[in-house]
């Protein structure tokens, strides 16, 4: 009776079913096969030489990215924080939210996640403490943390690189003015989402990061800003505004008129309705 047997290019190994194969000494189909299967090396992912952080993502989206890289269940980089000795500020209370630096890290052959998580405290400490970082926060009257706050917020609000500095402006607008921040990205946070649409119930939340009901900049940064993000935060664009809003891709609106922003608001939510999203959430 004649046996059919699979095409090489139809059959996928694991690697774990390759180990298998050889420790076992099975054979698929024959002899004349099992050979040919043991040596496509090819066809076996490799684990990456690097990790990308992206700029703006949060400590938990790091944490992820760390466990996939190395290959670990989830939640071990998490769990890893408490003996990952990071330097962080004190003001950070063992929190590295706002100090995990974007970047491209490479996996050593040895990686740990407390390695890789000490490697990007490094890096923002390197970044955030030395001229100019530091000497502009000083000179805003402020210290490096709380800079890296507001960055953070810059980095979650604004739809493009040009508005940085303009958003940051409004931060810092609305905080001499005694004036709560209503960032919808703040909110977002507490929540552990990302959306473009803030509901009334939403601005109720009890969270020290709900901008809305709590005076001041949050207790800590709400993602890990990029350089530009902290660059417009120790030198916002000179502007009277104290409101914004991404009304449509490249269209963000800053005014220091509440009428007009509830006009641009309005069209914001016109368009939402009709399927055309802005890029970014908007305050």
């Amino acid at each position: 009776m004649q046996m059919n047997t699979p095409s090489r290019s139809t059959i996928r190994l694991t690697r774990r079913g390759r180990l298998a194969l050889i420790a076992t000494g099975a054979v698929v189909a024959g002899t004349a096969v099992a050979v040919p299967l043991l040596t496509l090396g090819d066809e076996e992912e490799s684990r990456p030489t690097t990790l990308v952080v992206p700029e703006g993502w949060r400590a938990s989206q790091v944490y992820a990215a760390v466990d996939k890289a190395l290959e670990l269940p989830a939640g071990t980089t998490r769990k890893s924080l408490a003996k990952a000795a990071l330097k962080l500020p004190a003001d950070a209370d063992g929190n590295p939210e706002g100090y995990l630096y974007p970047a491209t890290y490479p996996l050593e052959e040895k990686a740990t996640p407390e390695r890789l998580l000490a490697r990007m405290v490094d890096t923002a400490n390197a970044k955030f403490n030395g001229a100019p970082i530091a000497a502009g926060a000083q000179r805003n009257a402020m210290n490096v943390y709380q800079a890296v706050t507001i960055a953070s917020i810059v980095q979650a609000e604004a739809a493009t690189k040009a508005d940085m500095g303009k958003v940051a402006r409004v931060i810092f607008n609305r905080l001499e003015r005694g004036m709560p921040l209503q960032m919808d990205s703040t909110v977002n946070y507490a929540l552990n989402r990302s959306t473009l649409r803030t509901t009334a119930s939403d601005t109720k939340i009890d969270s020290p990061y709900n901008s809305y009901a709590r005076m001041g900049l949050p207790p800590t940064p709400i993602d890990n800003p990029g350089e530009d993000a902290v660059r417009a935060a120790i030198n916002p664009t000179p502007g009277d505004w104290l409101y914004f809003v991404t009304v449509g891709p490249g269209d963000t609106r800053f005014t220091a008129d509440y009428r007009v922003h509830q006009r641009n608001v309005a069209e914001f939510n016109a368009r939402q309705k009709s399927g055309e999203p802005p890029k970014k959430q908007g305050q």
